[in-house]
């Protein structure tokens, strides 16, 4: 499983970050945690607001920080 997180390295790209490898570690997933930092990627890929996650080539959230409620949703079959 790849995680991406999309943003040029601020304090909530970090922060995103952070919450994802809390969270996956906490519920017991193993996934690589990529922080994506090139402009023109994220425009390639429809970014328009940052922190972007991806997981596995899909978007889940743009704009926001996410909470651990919804990291979870993200998880769950």
């Amino acid at each position: 499983m790849k995680i991406e997180i999309m943003g040029p390295g601020c304090p909530r790209c970090r922060k995103t970050e952070e919450l994802i490898a809390e969270t996956i570690r906490k519920i017991g997933i193993d996934a690589e945690i990529v922080h994506v930092t090139d402009l023109n990627h994220m425009i390639e890929r429809g970014v328009m607001m940052t922190p972007a996650v991806f997981i596995d080539g899909v978007k889940k959230i743009e704009g926001k920080i996410p909470t651990e409620v919804q990291i979870r949703q993200w998880f769950q079959k």
